[in-house]
C-alpha cells in the first residue's frame, strides 16, 4: 500500500488516508458570517465522493474584533450554529471527518474602515498597512476565552475537531513573531512568553472540548523575514504545544502567509515540517505546492509529515482526490 493511502488514527478518530483538504478562504459567507448555500455547494463539490482523509474549513473569526473579511464564517455567536450544523453535516454525508479553522486576524484584517488591534503598534505585512492599537491586557486575557467559545459552537455543530490559527500573520502569529510583538510585559520578549497566549488559549479549548475532540493548532514556523521567528523557537513551541494538549501540528509559514519567498518546489515548506515532525510525536501535516499525487506520496515517504494537504489543485479539480486514490491503489 502506497504511503498517502496508509489510514491514520489520531485519537478516537481515523482517517482513511493522509490527504487532507487544507484551509482555503472563499469569502462566500453571508456578510453577518453566517453559512451561505453557496459555501454548502462549494465545501459539498470539494468533499463529494469520500476521497478526503480529513477537511480543515477556511478560517473562521472568533468575534468581531478577530474578523478578516467580509465573507468570512463566523463562530463568534451562538446564532450561527443552524449553519455551522448544515456544515457538519454536508461532510458527513460525504464520509469525511472535518475540522473547523478558528482564528482571530488582529492586525492583519483588510477591512478599510476597521479598528485594529495588535500586540502591539506595529503593522503586518499580509494586512492592510495601517498600524493597529496595542490589546491592553484585560483584552489579551480574553482572547482564549472566545476561542474556547467559538470551539464549543464547533463541537456542538457536530464537527470533529477544531484548529486554532497561528500562521500567515493573524493575531496568534502576531504574538509569536519577535517582528509584530514588541510588548514589555509577560506576553513579549522572550519565547516563553510570546507563546503565553497560545498555550492559554489551547488550555482553555481543551477545557471547553474535553479530551476526546481533535484539537490541531496551524503554526507560523518561519517568517522568513529578518529578526522573525526562525525555526529553532517553533521547534521549541511545537513541544510546548504538544504538552498543552495539541492533537496536531499543522506547519506553514508564518507573517509571509502560505507561500515561500524564495521557492514552490512541492512541499516546500517541508524542511519546517521535517524538523518538527522529528522533535513531536503528534501527526504533522504539510501544505504548500502539492499538485501531483506522487509528489505527495515522496513527502510521506521521507518523512516530512503525515498528512499532505493539496489546496490549489483541489480548488482547480473537485475529483483530484478522487482521482489520485484511484491512481494509487
Amino acid at each position: 500500500m502506497s504511503h498517502l493511502l496508509e489510514p491514520l488514527t489520531i485519537g478516537a478518530l481515523t482517517l482513511r488516508n493522509r490527504l487532507v483538504l487544507p484551509p482555503m478562504a472563499t469569502s462566500k459567507a453571508r456578510p453577518d458570517g453566517s453559512i451561505s448555500d453557496e459555501l454548502l455547494a462549494y465545501y459539498d463539490e470539494e468533499s463529494r465522493g469520500g476521497a478526503l482523509g480529513l477537511a480543515i474549513t477556511e478560517h473562521c473569526f472568533i468575534s468581531e474584533q478577530g474578523r478578516n473579511r467580509i465573507g468570512q464564517p463566523s463562530v463568534a455567536d451562538d446564532a450561527m450554529l443552524e449553519g455551522l450544523t448544515a456544515l457538519a453535516g454536508v461532510f458527513h454525508a460525504n464520509g469525511v471527518p472535518a475540522v473547523v479553522q478558528i482564528n482571530h486576524a488582529g492586525a492583519a484584517s483588510v477591512e478599510p474602515d476597521k479598528p485594529l488591534v495588535g500586540p502591539s503598534n506595529v503593522a503586518t505585512p499580509l494586512g492592510s498597512g495601517r498600524t493597529p492599537r496595542a490589546l491592553t491586557p484585560e483584552e489579551v486575557a480574553d482572547i482564549p476565552r472566545q476561542f474556547a467559545a467559538a470551539a464549543r459552537r464547533v463541537k456542538d455543530a457536530g464537527f470533529d475537531g477544531v484548529e486554532i490559527h497561528s500562521a500567515h500573520g493573524y493575531l496568534l502569529n502576531q504574538f509569536l513573531s519577535p517582528l509584530t510583538n514588541q510588548r514589555t510585559d509577560q506576553y513579549g520578549g522572550v519565547l516563553e512568553n510570546r507563546i503565553r497566549l497560545h498555550l492559554e488559549t489551547i488550555y482553555a479549548v481543551r477545557d471547553e472540548v474535553g479530551s476526546d475532540f481533535l484539537l490541531l493548532l496551524r503554526l507560523g514556523a518561519r517568517d522568513y523575514l529578518e529578526g522573525g521567528t526562525v525555526i529553532d523557537d517553533s521547534i521549541q513551541a511545537a513541544l510546548r504545544f504538544e504538552e498543552a494538549g495539541v492533537d496536531v501540528l499543522d506547519i506553514t509559514g508564518g507573517l509571509t502567509g502560505y507561500v515561500r519567498p524564495d521557492t514552490d518546489e512541492p512541499g516546500y515548506f517541508s524542511e519546517l515540517s521535517a524538523l518538527i515532525k522529528a522533535a513531536v510525536s503528534v501527526p504533522v501535516i504539510l501544505t504548500g505546492g502539492v499538485t501531483e499525487p506522487d509528489q505527495a506520496e515522496s513527502l510521506l515517504a521521507r518523512d516530512a509529515a503525515d498528512l499532505i494537504g493539496v489546496g490549489r489543485a483541489m480548488l482547480r479539480d473537485s475529483a483530484w482526490a478522487l482521482n489520485a486514490v484511484r491512481a494509487e491503489q
